[in-house]
């Protein structure tokens, strides 16, 4: 056998560098949370299940902002010591490649979001409850984790905190109690899951079933503010069925969406959730290509996840696709007609972005969404709807809770079209210069 090494602090993604880890595989992460609201007070102990990829006499993982007390594998104890960033874990012997193990790790503190070039990510209090929104790099400020979206895991979340709040997580709600006076939920997520779309929401809900089909779906939301989310979420069905025609069949268990009392900047994405703010619910329908794009995720970005964060269009610039996929469909204006809008807005602004490897500084940029939206159109204009629609089906069949790459979404279009492709994602995706849309409609 090779000598055993230490796994590398890194997943090495040129976007995040210092975030995931080397040497190992993630595959179910079991987490214990105890959660007091008014003094923000966090003690957890996270389990995380995981397979050696090459021989380790030490291993890391991605936690902040929160202390340590005690580490094991496989029911041993072993030595550990932490960074700002990085908890390192010594086995008590070497790991074999191949060999599973089971790491628990008891922490505690008092969470808070990390400062990021994005904005602040993770465990954010409310004004009164509390949200995670950790996209891309704000996992480690709750549990200890491998954060990168190429290892994904299942969940299993046990949330006690006080009984006058409910707790929404990932997954299905397996189990509710109360005693003395603490509410007692926990949450399985079987589907293969990235950290940043792992989530707790906490708030005074109340929740009433969404009618999608064959589907599961629940609505959380301040009583106080009822009549105007029951009114601009009413047609997350149709979305629902509309997007099941046009990318198969929803990939989740089920699907929830938390409005806050708080006002958000923007609705965030987690995996068979979404989360919006009370701003994002004003009666009117005002955020209705929100409530598509973030249903959207659910497909693109969610079950297909990015092997790596510079083919962050393929969540986002699908995403801002469906909505207007929706928007067609549901009798506004055409998706067509919408590219063409989008294009001449986009001729505006600076071409000094490549939507395909945009930078980590760039890489939610509003351009990669409507500049990837657009990649899209001019394949569906170049290969006609019948075969455009089968390429999005049969990616979605083939990487359905994996993770994929633009090449790989290439070859695809490629294989399933017959057609060589590979000069239209490279004007759109890989050229500064904004191309021109083909000439016609989508039909």
């Amino acid at each position: 056998m090779a000598a055993a090494g230490i796994g590398a602090e890194s997943a090495g993604d040129a976007y995040l560098p210092a975030s995931g880890n080397g040497g190992y595989s993630t595959a179910a992460y079991d987490l214990d949370l105890k959660y007091r609201i008014s003094t923000n007070r966090l003690t957890a102990i996270a389990v995380i299940s995981a397979v050696a990829t090459e021989p380790l006499t030490r291993l890391s993982l991605d936690l902040v902002g929160l202390r340590v007390s005690r580490v094991s594998i496989d029911g041993r104890r072993v030595a550990f010591r932490q960074t700002a960033t990085k908890l390192r874990v010594d086995p008590a012997q070497a790991l074999a490649a191949g060999e599973a193990f089971s790491v628990t790790v008891e922490y505690a503190g008092a969470p808070k979001p990390r400062r990021t070039r994005w904005g602040t990510l993770g465990w954010e209090e409310l004004d009164d409850g509390l949200l995670v929104a950790s996209q891309p790099s704000g996992a480690p400020t709750w549990f200890p984790c491998n954060d990168h979206p190429s290892d994904k895991a299942s969940y299993s979340i046990r949330v006690e905190t006080d009984a006058a709040y409910r707790v929404v997580c990932n997954g299905r709600l397996t189990d509710f109690r109360v005693a003395s006076g603490r509410g007692h939920w926990t949450y399985e997520q079987p589907e293969p899951t990235a950290t940043y779309l792992a989530t707790v929401q906490i708030g005074r809900y109340a929740a009433t079933d969404l009618a999608l089909g064959a589907t599961p779906g629940t609505l959380y939301f301040p009583q106080e503010i009822e009549r105007a989310v029951r009114s601009d979420f009413a047609d997350v069905s149709r979305m629902m069925a509309v997007f099941d025609q046009a990318f198969g069949p929803y990939p989740m268990e089920s699907y929830g969406i938390v409005v806050t009392a708080d006002e958000l900047e923007i609705p965030l994405e987690a995996q068979g959730l979404a989360v919006f703010g009370s701003n994002h619910a004003d009666g009117r329908g005002g955020s209705e290509r929100l409530v598509a794009h973030e249903l959207a995720h659910q497909w693109f970005g969610n079950s297909v996840g990015v092997a790596a964060w510079k083919d962050i269009w393929l969540n986002e610039g699908f995403a801002c696709y469906a909505e207007w996929i929706w928007s067609e469909a549901s009798g506004s204006v055409s998706a067509d007609a919408l590219a063409r809008q989008f294009r001449v807005g986009l001729s505006r602004l600076p071409a000094d972005i490549l939507v395909g490897d945009p930078g980590a500084a760039h890489m939610f940029d509003d351009r990669v969404y409507k500049r990837g939206a657009l990649t899209l159109h001019a394949l569906r204009l170049t290969v006609g709807d019948e075969a455009f629609f089968g390429v999005l089906q049969a990616w979605t069949t083939l990487k359905r809770h994996a993770t994929a790459s633009t090449a790989e979404f290439v070859t695809l279009a490629e294989a399933r079209t017959g057609l060589a492709l590979g000069p239209l994602f490279t004007a759109w995706l890989y050229s500064a210069a904004l191309p021109v849309l083909p000439l016609g409609s989508a039909r």
